[in-house]
């Protein structure tokens, strides 16, 4: 069993979050620079020196120091001697990078039909009626075992669905070409934010992510964030997609000695905000399952009423930094942080969040018993990694040692939806060339025919429009003739 893990104190008391609870999952939040991104990188190291993988994203773009050694600073060690807390064990953590955009770490994708019509619909803002005609796309696809892996797939098979309309509509319902061309839209729309190089292959095998190096460490998984925030639905749907993968592909194990993965969502306001209530219930359903899976998720946001009550109520393990109460608005926000927080007789919990200084926090974890530790106002340990990113030729470093070079930087495009169809679209042409050409043919056999004649299969000769006029002005000629010759025939006669 994992030793507790010392993660802040104060003049009298440690706090600790233990291992084997650690998959009851928890929150870090806080105002804009009151330490939650040190808070997150000295938990990660912590479970990463337990041999627990990680997976956080980085949004600021300054969490890859986790890779690199600490180092002592005479500003440190004065703030470390003047709070009484100890001097980290310096070392930096084995890291993978990834990137949605391949650009600062290996690229993450995944294919659309594995993404599902729910989080496509909540990543386009589609409205109910265009998220019921896309569900229908994926049906048909379904059924008619179409492949859809990417963007150009989606495309190709809203044509044809919209093309076929009256053909699908007894069995599937009427599609209205309406709502397909908004979809259509919304894709275009979601191309230009770079999401056409999110989905595709290789898609991401999870339990690359879920390893440990050689000296039993876990792997720290970072994502490449920073740009990816500027499509914040893109970044929000990607994180649960993954997270459902996770869920997925993990077997059972109840409640382990300490957890097989941890999963950090920053920015998780960004999942909540405006979402359907059909994608909260799967938040809420997968946040609850995937504890038995050995998963502990934490959420870092800023306040924790960007949470909802339904999910906010699973996290056992709480981080709270400073909140700033200028206004009535933030006032309620920290009166309802505090709420969330075991009471602690010594302490005023509301009034101490509004004072806490950079790097302090409330902090409540659970004890033994599965039950929330009375709040604390602690100071938190620094990491024992480097505090700011790595240079570009770290990370550049970290990127070809990996392994997953190979794997998951070159793009592969297999026949699917969008190639099937669109050789199929030419068979049709072909065939309907070949049509028009035999009518053609046909039409003018036809006419050639009745102009000019044919010949029977005995040999026998019928005559055309051109023989038959032909002969007939022949034998009006002859009876011209011959009319003139027995006219002059009788006259010579009747004069003797």
């Amino acid at each position: 069993m994992a030793d507790p893990i010392l993660i802040a104190k104060n003049a009298k008391n440690d706090v600790f979050l233990l291992p084997k609870l650690a998959n009851r999952h928890g929150c870090i939040t806080g105002a804009t620079g009151t330490g939650k991104t040190i808070t997150l990188q000295v938990l990660a190291q912590a479970f990463s020196r337990i041999g627990t993988p990680v997976f956080l994203a980085d949004v600021k773009g300054d969490l890859t120091g986790i890779s690199q050694t600490g180092v002592e600073s005479p500003k440190l060690l004065e703030r470390l001697e003047k709070f009484g807390l100890p001097v980290p064990q310096w070392g930096g953590c084995p890291t993978v990078l990834w990137d949605v955009f391949g650009e600062q770490g290996h690229p993450v994708r995944a294919t659309v039909s594995d993404m599902g019509p729910l989080l496509l619909s909540r990543m386009l803002n589609l409205n109910d009626t265009q998220t019921g005609i896309l569900n229908l796309v994926f049906k048909v696809a379904d059924d008619e075992d179409h492949l859809l892996l990417d963007l150009k797939d989606l495309r190709a098979m809203l044509q044809n669905v919209n093309d076929r309309a009256a053909e699908l509509r007894p069995v599937y319902g009427n599609v209205s070409a309406a709502s397909v061309g908004a979809i259509q839209r919304a894709l275009l729309q979601l191309e230009t934010q770079g999401a056409d190089r999110f989905f595709g292959e290789p898609m991401l095998d999870i339990h690359d992510l879920i390893r440990c190096n050689a000296q039993g460490q876990g792997m720290v998984n970072i994502l490449a964030a920073d740009k990816l925030m500027q499509s914040p639905k893109l970044y929000a749907v990607f994180l649960l997609w993954l997270l459902a993968e996770i869920y997925e592909s993990l077997p059972e194990v109840g409640d382990p000695d300490q957890p097989r993965f941890v999963f950090f969502f920053d920015e998780a306001h960004l999942l909540f905000d405006d979402a359907p209530k059909v994608l909260l219930e799967k938040i809420e359903q997968i946040v609850r399952l995937v504890r038995s899976k050995g998963v502990g998720v934490y959420f870092v946001t800023q306040n924790p009423a960007d949470i909802p009550d339904s999910v906010l109520g699973q996290l056992g393990n709480r981080v709270q930094h400073a909140l700033r109460a200028f206004t009535p608005r933030d006032q309620k926000a920290v009166k309802t942080a505090a709420d969330t927080m075991r009471p602690n007789p010594e302490l005023d919990i509301a009034r101490e969040i509004t004072e806490l200084g950079v790097g302090e926090a409330l902090v409540s974890c659970l004890d033994a018993k599965g039950s929330p530790g009375i709040t604390q106002r602690v100071w938190v340990l620094p990491p024992a990694s480097r505090m700011g990113p790595a240079t570009d030729a770290e990370r550049y470093s970290i990127r070809n040692l990996s392994g997953f070079a190979g794997k998951y930087d070159t793009l592969i495009d297999r026949e699917s939806a969008f190639e099937v169809l669109a050789r199929r679209a030419e068979q049709k042409n072909a065939e309907a060339a070949t049509r028009v050409q035999a009518g053609d043919e046909g039409l003018w056999g036809a006419v050639k025919e009745m102009m000019i004649g044919s010949t029977g299969p005995r040999g026998g000769r019928k005559d055309g429009l051109v023989q038959q006029v032909a002969k007939g002005m022949v034998r009006d000629t002859a009876r011209k003739m011959l009319r003139g010759v027995l006219g002059s025939l009788i006259g010579k006669s009747g004069k003797r």
